[in-house]
Order: structure tokens, then sequence, then C-alpha cells
């Protein structure tokens, strides 16, 4: 049913010079998912967190790409409409570094296009349930390369921002930073770029941003696992600033880095020894 029904969800966490970053708050995040949408594979926490290790070193990968998902299997009985006649499944894979705006994009600043699909609705599809329910992101996507541009943000149908494929937004304006506060996941980089902000003495907020708000930023940047803090340069016709990554997002963009040798948020990938 993960398949052929998305009837599944999932995390991702990022390894970086052989150490995870963050991974209690994604297992948190996973955790909170399953449990929305009823799914229990066999494996508990501390199994899966082993899984996750395993797998990085198997690939013998410094810097990985880490996925858990949780699908809700297929039924025991054939035929059966009843997700609690499936047997749910816990898929884990590691691979190669990510980014979901490439380096020689995010040299120069990211070139986003607002797409013209709104957003499904948080009542019918929780965006806090991180999901493959992504038609509306994929849509503007096309959309955005159509037209030439890197990449997409979705708005709702009160013209309300809301993320992209795989990344929270983040604008600034007159120094002070917002992201969104619906229609979007709660993205564990979003989470750190907060952090970041109030440790840099940077005011920042989780509120309504409206499409007129993004095309009138200072600055604008984006977040996600994939890649982590990336600059945007322009906006649909708008280019802001110098036309390169602003002063704000190099900031954050530094400590965000920084604090990935922090032993708040690392964790040691361990050798296979240890996971035998």
């Amino acid at each position: 049913w993960g398949f052929t029904r998305s009837d599944v969800v999932y995390d991702v966490v990022h390894v970086w010079k052989g150490g995870f970053f963050r991974l209690d708050d994604h297992l948190d995040r996973f955790e909170a998912s399953m449990r929305k949408r009823r799914i229990h594979p066999p494996e508990d926490r501390s199994r899966i967190a082993g899984i996750l290790h395993r797998c990085v070193a198997l690939s013998g990968l410094a810097d990985a790409f880490v996925a858990m998902v949780a699908t809700r299997g297929r039924p025991r009985v054939f035929g059966s409409r009843r997700p609690a006649d499936c047997d749910n499944y816990l898929i884990a894979y590691a691979v190669p570094w990510i980014d979901v705006v490439p380096k020689d994009m995010q040299a120069r600043g990211a070139h986003m296009w607002i797409g013209a699909t709104p957003r499904v609705p948080d009542h019918a599809v929780d965006p806090t349930v991180k999901n493959y329910q992504w038609s509306d992101l994929t849509s503007n996507l096309l959309e955005a390369h159509d037209e030439g541009f890197d990449t997409a943000v979705t708005c709702d149908a009160a013209g309300f921002v809301t993320e992209g494929p795989g990344f929270n937004v983040f604008v600034v304006k007159d120094g002070a930073v917002k992201t969104p506060d619906r229609g979007s996941l709660g993205g564990i980089t979003r989470r750190t770029a907060l952090e970041v902000c109030a440790h840099l003495g940077l005011p920042a907020a989780i509120a309504p941003v409206t499409r007129a708000e993004l095309e009138d930023a200072d600055e604008v940047f984006i977040t996600s696992t994939a890649g982590g803090v990336m600059p945007v340069s322009r906006v649909m016709t708008r280019i802001l600033g110098n036309d390169r990554p602003g002063p704000v997002y190099e900031k954050v963009r530094a400590t965000y880095w920084q604090w990935h040798e922090d032993p708040r948020f690392r964790t040691a990938v361990k050798p296979l020894a240890e996971e035998a």
C-alpha cells in the first residue's frame, strides 16, 4: 500500500563527516508521523537507530543522506481494505550526499518560481506528517523548469506561502526573519535555522507569509536536510540584493555548519563491529 496508495511516512537524516546531525530529533519526528498514521513496524526506536547506523557503516559514506520509511505494507487477507489487516514494514537506506539546490546554483543563489498550483489544504493532508504526497509540489516544479527557473515554492489557495519540494522557506525583511506557519513540514533544518537566529540575536518567527512578502523580501533562503541552508537570489522576475546570497543568509549558514561539530547535535556513526 505504500506504493499503490502512498500509505507511508518517512524521515531523512543526514550524515556529515561521519556523524549524524540531530538524529534524535529526526527519530522523534518519524515516531510522531507513524503514530498519527497508525503505522507500527516491528522494529522499535532503538532498533531503527541501529539499522540506520548499519546502513551508513555498510555504505562506507562519510557524507550521506539516510532515509527511514514506514509503509502500511501488504494485507494479510487478500483483497482486504482494512488498514489494520496490513503488516507494516520498515525500509532504510543510505545514499551519497544530496543537495536540493546543486552547489553551483547555491554559489549564485537559486532562482525561485512561485507556482500556480495551490497547496493541498492542511486539513486534507497533514503537512507535519512527512509523506509522499508531492503532486502539488511537483506540478509547480515542472512549471518552474518550463520557465527556466531552478526550483519552485507553493502557496495555498489564500495566497500564503507554504513550502517547496523538499524544503522550508525563509524571508528576511529589515533584518527580521520569518518562515511560514502553514502548509509546511516542521523541518529539523528549519528548527535549527530558527535556533541559529536566536543564537545570533536575529529576530525570527514562525508566522504567516504572503506571496507579496516573499516577492518584496530583502533576502530569501531555504532549508532542508538535503543541503542545509541554501540561498535564493531571484524570486520570479525580481532580483534580490546584488543577485547574490545575502548577509543574513551567510551568517545563518556559517553557524549552521559550525554546529555540525557540536556534541549536542552530532552522533558519530557506529562502526560495523558495534552493530553486528
